[in-house]
């Protein structure tokens, strides 16, 4: 229930995304990219409700285009298999590029173009009333063009727009969030203080190698381009470990680097890559029809030694059963890098794609690494939550203590809602009187209860509860907060959630989102309310400070000061 609750929250803050697409009042510079959609960072296959969740989005965004087409496009549909001439106009749902059919506004979705691309394309799906295409040539490249320094950035569905400018990049995102507040927000850009509240986009200084965790997954089954399929592929050379090509769940692009993590950690993966396959070790990929084989998925996180602050590596086996004696030989292999401090194995004997596992084993070293942030040490074991741009995330965590507005005098107190291992709320705590965290992963509470203890601070209760299914007896177990912190997942908050906090009136809400969609629709139900539900907002917005922290994806995350009127 409450996905279903979410998916239709999410609707009416979506389905603006492509219908501004075609609307021209921005300079040309910032028109090319004003409707670029965020898109997850994760690189993990995604599961089966949030998939139904973008498809839901997806489908709403081009359902709500239709009042903008010619009367033309009504009757007009084209078949599949037809090959079309077309301009990428802009970015939309999922980084996918929006173009209309010359002479009909039809619209159409194209993976991998990009703004002001002439390309021929073919259609390859019916979707209502939009269709989509494959793009077979290019005629014409797009604007801003450079060259992707990553040569799997034609085929991984990782980071898309690697090959459009970073300036552009944060255009697209900036122009995103401004007109998600206006129209969906309904926040009026006419006002002289519009201009105060909507802070410029703040960069990412590091656009490589920032992920301090990548997942591989391995397969029995490798993915090749179009112009490698007459190759045969026999024995283990057809087995892969890299990244799910995207659209299928069977099919892994190999890869041997990846960019986007640290080296450190790409001199574990090619040490891997150098011997798994290797049939006197026995070792054979996960195959997700059969469900059979031993090697479902590695895991590489990176910290950073406490003490020295020089990398530390946690290498994780995901294993369908513990067999530690077919792991050895990579266990030897890899733990001889100075930087591999731990090897862990969880094993999931289910048929599904988590890396989670039902039982875990140290095969290695220590079951935990560390890491600095905003001077705290926290400790990370194999299925923790962190952050995934530890620098990034050091900018984000001081715009938020920026909003909170602490004294520092120790008489204040946070309320951290969605408070994951407590990594906001612990740096938070040495300005305030007592921190109340709230998250729904038993896991994260327990992570960020280890955390509070290892970083001797005292002022900080956890609790273990869904915050979508609150009741009116929550709020009892704490003293009114002076500051709340909100940091919801994709849908944002539950409406109870923000019946809640309204109802509660603190002076201050730090609103931190991933999703600038839900973010636009949450801030209008707390500062304008919800006639149809006789709720009256009671909120100001002072500020909206979007952020990179994925470099080439589409992901957006913005924090936001709303105070009490």
């Amino acid at each position: 229930m409450a996905m279903a609750a979410a998916i239709v929250a999410t609707m009416p803050a979506l389905k603006y995304l492509i219908r501004i697409t075609f609307t021209p009042p921005f300079p040309r510079k910032l028109q090319k990219f004003h409707s670029l959609a965020s898109l997850s960072p994760n690189f993990t296959q995604e599961g089966p409700q949030q998939q139904r969740l973008e498809q839901e989005q997806q489908n709403q965004l081009t359902n709500n285009n239709t009042t903008s087409r010619s009367s033309s496009s009504t009757s007009y549909f084209p078949k599949r298999g037809q090959t079309l001439e077309l301009v990428c106009e802009s970015l939309a749902f999922k980084g996918k590029g929006v173009c209309k059919v010359a002479g009909t506004g039809f619209v159409v979705m194209c993976d991998r173009a990009l703004p002001g691309e002439r390309f021929i394309g073919r259609v390859t799906r019916r979707k209502g009333s939009y269709a989509e295409v494959t793009k077979v040539e290019t005629i014409t490249p797009h604007w801003d063009l450079i060259d992707a320094p990553c040569e799997y950035a034609p085929y991984c569905g990782g980071c898309k727009t690697q090959n459009l400018s970073y300036e552009s990049q944060l255009r697209a995102k900036e122009q995103q969030v401004r007109e998600l507040t206006i129209h969906v927000g309904k926040f009026s850009d006419k006002v002289p203080e519009f201009c105060s509240i909507m802070k410029p986009i703040v960069p990412c200084v590091i656009q490589f190698h920032y992920r301090n965790k990548m997942e591989f997954s391995f397969g029995s089954k490798k993915w090749l381009p179009k112009e490698l399929l007459g190759e045969e592929q026999v024995g283990n050379e057809k087995y892969a470990l890299g990244l799910h090509a995207p659209g299928f769940f069977d099919k892994v692009l190999n890869v041997d680097k990846c960019l986007l993590q640290s080296e450190p950690a790409n001199t574990v993966l090619a040490a891997i890559q150098d011997c798994w396959r290797d049939s006197q070790f026995s070792l054979t990929p996960y195959d997700v029809h059969s469900h059979t084989g031993f090697l479902k998925h590695l895991m590489l996180r990176t910290g950073r030694n406490a003490e020295t602050g020089l990398p530390e590596l946690m290498v994780n086996f995901v294993t369908s059963s513990y067999k530690p004696e077919l792991l050895k030989p990579l266990v030897e292999k890899i733990s001889a890098i100075p930087e591999v401090v731990s090897i862990m194995n969880n094993v999931n004997t289910s048929v599904g794609n988590t890396s989670v596992g039902e039982e875990e084993y140290t095969l290695y070293g220590k079951s935990t690494i560390t890491e600095i942030l905003r001077g705290l040490t926290f400790q990370i074991s194999a299925n923790s939550f962190f952050q995934t741009n530890t620098h990034q995330a050091e900018v984000l965590y001081k715009l938020i203590e920026d909003c909170a507005g602490l004294r520092g005098d120790g008489s204040q107190i946070v309320l951290d809602l969605f408070c994951g291992t407590g990594t906001i709320g612990l740096t938070l705590a040495r300005r305030a009187k007592h921190v109340y965290g709230y998250e729904v992963v038993p896991q994260a509470i327990s992570d960020a209860h280890r955390n509070a203890k290892l970083n001797r601070i005292s002022n900080a209760t956890f609790v273990q509860g869904d915050l979508n299914k609150i009741d009116e007896s929550f709020g009892n177990n704490f003293p009114k907060p002076d500051v709340v912190i909100s940091d919801p997942n994709r849908p944002g908050m539950h409406m109870k959630l923000l019946k809640f906090l309204i109802k509660l009136k603190a002076p201050r809400i730090v609103y931190v989102s991933c999703n600038p969609a839900t973010c636009a629709r949450d801030l209008d139900y707390l500062c304008h309310g919800v006639k149809e539900k006789n709720i009256e907002g009671c909120y100001k917005l002072k500020s909206l400070q979007p952020v990179d922290m994925f470099p080439h994806t589409p992901h957006i995350e913005c924090i936001c000061l709303l105070e009490l009127f």
